[in-house]
C-alpha cells in the first residue's frame, strides 16, 4: 500500500535535507521514506521555488492594480461631493 504523505511532512523533510546536515539517507531512514523518494521531493521543491516569487509578484501586482482603481473611484466621489457642497454653499448664502 503506498503511503500518503501531507505537503506540510514534505516540505519539513526537504528543508532537512537543504540545510545538509545530515545525509539524505539518513533522513530517509530516520522518516521511513526511501531515499530516491526524498530525492525527487527536493528537486520538485528546487524546481518550483522560481514559481513561488513569480506567483507573489502576481499577487502583489493585482493587489496594487486593485488599490489604484479604489483611489480612483474614492477621488471621483470625493470631487463629486466638493462639488456639490460649494454649490450647497452658494445656494444657502442667497
Amino acid at each position: 500500500m503506498k503511503k500518503k504523505h501531507t505537503p506540510e511532512f514534505k516540505a519539513k523533510i526537504v528543508l532537512e535535507t537543504l540545510q545538509e546536515l545530515r545525509t539524505l539517507s539518513q533522513i530517509a531512514s530516520e522518516n521511513g521514506i526511501h531515499p530516491n523518494m526524498l530525492s525527487r521531493w527536493k528537486m520538485e521543491a528546487i524546481d518550483g521555488l522560481p514559481q513561488i516569487y513569480r506567483k507573489g509578484i502576481g499577487e502583489i501586482e493585482k493587489q496594487r492594480q486593485a488599490y489604484e482603481i479604489k483611489m480612483e473611484e474614492l477621488y471621483v466621489q470625493i470631487g463629486k461631493v466638493s462639488t456639490e457642497v460649494e454649490w450647497l454653499k452658494k445656494k444657502s448664502i442667497r
